[in-house]
């Protein structure tokens, strides 16, 4: 469920958390209501102190063995290590099986082994033994539940039977489910009117920021997590976010600033290390970047979702300080990381180029073609790799071919448009630049954005990209 910040910012709860952690110092367990400590674990699970949270719960259920929340939250936590025998063991210690939250129990074991249907059938036959009164809450309570396990679509389908929810709880809900389900714009809006009526609540400015990021509005997303900052000027979340949206525009050095503001205060996260080395490079500090991306790995564990791009933008540095074999050993060490070893091999390929190692690039681009059934996502990573190395009349030659021989519908190809008319471009074929610009504009507009937006104004539609070249080029 929902982390109540404003309970747990109170001075009710503060007295609360002071009276059980002076009673631990001297070595008691305070005696206190079920309730209390429940929400004194969850506060501790929130904030990652997860071994005092199960120890004031171990402590709930010497006092209360039967309580249903207690041994909720314990199920959970087995949950979490997928331990499902374990977690219907808490299950059946509940004493209370009219209680809400054991059903609430019943359906997310189902979910967190994957049955989504049968679990969906258990809420909606206890849906009808839910007191009217009651029930706005309940189709909340479910929606967030499957929200949880990342079931956006079934979560949508039960905030769509609410009967007319206009509470801060549900709107904020509804934004989020809407954000995971890619509706950006939708998303956008619901934050904004919770501004409307919060305008110093700074989780909704993080969390507007966070949906304006992912709808590639770097701008906005810049501003909007400006005032997330000035609620709170330490706030991590908001101080990552204004450092992503800024390293979006291309303001590298600004975007460094608040990385380093950002590692000040989460030191042992790998992430603004990482993208500190990533400024840095864009920089052309290559020593200082290689530092902090070395930093980032000593960080590191095997499972971290960096790990393969911090190897592999070490091994970029060692390319552009002209040592080839030291970034291709380092690239090796992100091969267990790649779901496509040809990827790997394109990689290679790309700093064998940078190094005037064309022919042995050559090569290892054809064993990547050649393995992969010559598939398009490869060929365009290959065209980038050609691009960025300013083989402009190569890029332009292969894409013209792609067309000939790939289906025009294959998604791969979203990025061969823009880059064919950023090759017509560069190479001055006017007439064909704007063909392939509309081309472009009109079938990929994210993609034409991303690849061609730096030839526009910063704020411009992408929609307005061919009116504007063509008025330029009257003119």
């Amino acid at each position: 469920m929902p982390f109540n910040e404003e309970y747990f910012n109170s001075e009710d709860f503060k007295e609360l958390l002071n009276y059980y952690e002076a009673s631990m110092k001297v070595g008691e367990h305070p005696f206190m209501d079920v309730d209390d400590l429940v929400d004194i674990a969850d506060y501790y699970n929130h904030y990652e102190r997860a071994d005092e949270a199960i120890e004031v719960i171990e402590h709930a259920l010497q006092l209360y063995p039967s309580a249903t929340l207690p041994n909720v939250f314990m199920a959970r936590q087995a949950l979490m290590d997928c331990d499902y025998n374990m977690a219907r063991h808490y299950s059946d210690c509940i004493e209370d099986q009219d209680d809400p939250d054991y059903h609430y129990l019943q359906a997310e074991i189902l979910i967190a082994e994957g049955h989504i249907k049968e679990a969906d059938k258990y809420l909606r036959d206890y849906e009808k033994r839910v007191d009217p009164d009651e029930y706005q809450d309940y189709v909340k309570d479910c929606a967030n539940l499957y929200y949880d396990y990342g079931e956006s679509q079934k979560a949508l389908e039960w905030m769509m039977r609410s009967p007319g929810d206009n509470s801060d709880d549900f709107k904020e809900l509804m934004a989020h489910i809407l954000f995971c389900l890619g509706k950006f714009s939708d998303s956008e809006r619901v934050f904004n009117e919770l501004i409307d009526n919060n305008p110093y609540a700074s989780k909704y400015w993080k969390a507007l920021a966070g949906t304006q990021l992912a709808n590639g509005e770097f701008s906005n997303a810049v501003t909007s997590s400006e005032y997330a900052i000035a609620i709170d000027p330490n706030d991590p979340e908001g101080l990552l976010t204004k450092a992503n949206a800024l390293l979006q525009l291309e303001n590298y050095e600004e975007a460094e600033k608040y990385y380093e503001r950002y590692s000040e205060i989460n030191p042992s996260d790998e992430a603004g290390h990482f993208y500190r080395g990533v400024c840095l490079i864009y920089r052309g500090k290559l020593q200082e970047a290689l530092e902090a991306l070395l930093h980032a790995e000593a960080l590191s564990g095997e499972d971290s979702p960096f790990i393969s791009q911090i190897y592999q933008e070490q091994a970029f540095c060692y390319s552009s300080l002209k040592q080839p074999k030291k970034a291709i050993e380092v690239l090796e060490k992100s091969a267990s990381t790649m779901d496509d070893p040809n990827h790997l091999l394109v990689l290679k390929g790309h700093i064998l180029l940078e190094n005037n190692l064309n022919d042995e690039a050559e090569e290892m681009w054809r064993k990547a073609m050649a393995n992969s059934n010559y598939s398009a996502t490869i060929m365009m990573q290959i065209v980038a790799s050609l691009y960025d190395n300013h083989y402009i009349e190569a890029c332009y030659d292969i894409l013209k071919r792609a067309y000939e021989y790939y289906k025009e519908e294959d998604n791969a190809l979203s990025q061969g448009y823009p880059y064919l008319a950023l090759c017509c471009h560069d190479l001055g074929h006017k007439e064909e630049f704007l063909h392939y610009l509309k081309l472009a504009t009109e079938k990929y507009p994210r993609e034409t954005r991303f690849i061609l937006g730096f030839l526009f104004p910063k704020d411009m539609d992408v929609n307005d990209y061919y009116n504007y070249i063509t008025q330029q080029l009257k003119e």
